[in-house]
């Protein structure tokens, strides 16, 4: 199967500071790729690199085989770009606002107004098409930026956090919407965001850090990969629980994770030091609230993996 997206070897620097560096990543079609990492691991670069919004220092970018920096237009022609900062025109309607990104795009009256019907219709804002853009809420505004991207039947879908800032419920409709849109329509999707819960439901996940994508795989294989037992350990004081189990012999790791740890710890040691956990709380006077194995998750794979490269030494 052809590659939709093709990265290779993609460098960006502004000034001293290497945003991206040598990033590689081929997405194929019907694909939902997620891009998770920290604030200023460099996914909204790469996502302007994509769409032609700026140019890499070295490497090359092809979308549907057309090279960004060889055949722009040709190349554009095939994305849908959703940017983290999207901004409607809050004074027009939503089909107005629809009307004016596909023009923008070349459409036709006889060709935009069907297609917004039916872009609209399926985004779930058929209802408002005389609204103004103003007066929708965060939601569904999210959808109507979603709407203007697919308006002129892109085949590769580029969102830059596009549920940052919305509520849960709406966080799930979009996501479904997106999914609804991948097995309809066979769309490819390069999706950054911050949640967890959200990255999961993609195809496959990459890591990205410091310019470069450290880890990237399917969900289940990268929590299956994951060598280490996670036992989640509720208590009081959670600061002084934490320091207690990074002196812990038996400790591969320890990560807080809100009002609860993860401690990492052998496989065949898991279920002795889960027995052992009331024992040790109290030789540390500490209040064990609740202590069970459960799956690693994503975080917990990720955060491995940015200890690794932060352990002099190790894998870079």
């Amino acid at each position: 199967m052809r590659d939709v997206v093709e990265v290779q070897e993609v460098h960006k620097s502004f000034g001293s500071i290497q945003a991206v560096r040598g990033v590689t990543l081929r997405l194929q079609a019907g694909e939902i790729y997620a891009l998770v990492g920290p604030d200023g691991a460099g996914k909204t670069t790469l996502m302007r690199l994509l769409c032609g919004a700026l140019e890499p220092d070295a490497g090359t970018v092809r979308i549907m085989g057309y090279d960004m920096a060889r055949n722009p237009d040709q190349a554009r022609r095939h994305l849908g770009y959703l940017s983290q900062r999207f901004s409607l025109y809050e004074e027009l309607t939503v089909l107005e606002n629809l009307r004016f990104f596909a023009e923008v795009r070349g459409l036709s009256r006889t060709d935009w107004h069907p297609r917004s019907m039916d872009v609209l219709e399926f985004v779930g804002l058929a209802p408002f098409v005389h609204r103004r853009a103003g007066h929708l809420s965060g939601g569904m505004k999210q959808k109507l930026g979603l709407a203007t991207a697919l308006v002129h039947r892109p085949q590769v879908l580029l969102l830059d956090e596009p549920t940052n800032g919305v509520d849960p419920i709406t966080r799930q409709e979009f996501w479904q919407l997106l999914l609804r849109l991948v097995n309809e329509e066979g769309i490819t999707a390069l999706v950054t965001t911050p949640y967890m819960d959200e990255a999961v439901r993609a195809h496959r996940v990459g890591f990205m850090q410091q310019g470069r994508i450290l880890l990237e795989g399917a969900p289940e294989d990268l929590r299956a990969a994951f060598p280490y037992a996670v036992l989640d350990i509720r208590g009081q004081p959670l600061r002084r629980w934490r320091e207690c189990l990074l002196e812990a012999p038996w400790s591969r790791g320890v990560q807080r994770f809100g009002d609860r740890i993860h401690l990492w710890v052998e496989p065949d040691e898991a279920r002795r030091v889960l027995r052992g956990m009331k024992r040790f709380a109290r030789r540390c006077g500490l209040q064990l609230e609740s202590a069970r194995l459960i799956r690693p998750q994503l975080e917990d794979v990720f955060l491995a993996q940015l200890q690794m490269e932060q352990v002099p030494g190790g894998d870079t």
